[in-house]
């Protein structure tokens, strides 16, 4: 069952290592620490930051994670004039002309 959080992951990192699901995430914080040569070679998957795959596998991950749909869903679930709508955050605020002269 993947929503088990007593079950048993491999640590990408270090394969002996066999983590609870539930910890899985500090695990990774901390053995990334303890491995930076295998953190090198590793990429991080943009739709579920606990696939960690070799970066010549990144692409092939990409197409074929099983967290890509969620992704997908949470865009296409967007409220209607959301999706591809960008923010202008240009500010029409002028300072107010100034009457002192620091010069004299």
């Amino acid at each position: 069952d993947i929503w088990d959080p007593q079950r048993l992951m491999e640590c990408p990192y270090n394969k002996h290592h066999r983590i609870r699901a539930c910890r899985f995430p500090y695990h990774l914080v901390k053995c990334r620490k303890s491995h930076p040569e295998v953190a090198k070679e590793l990429a991080m998957c943009p739709f579920n930051a606990r696939h960690l795959v070799p970066r010549a596998d990144l692409c092939d991950h990409l197409a074929k994670c099983s967290d890509r749909g969620f992704h997908q869903e949470d865009v296409v679930n967007q409220p209607d004039g959301f999706q591809g709508k960008q923010v202008n955050a240009v500010s029409t605020w002028q300072a107010p002309p100034c009457d002192e002269d620091w010069e004299t």
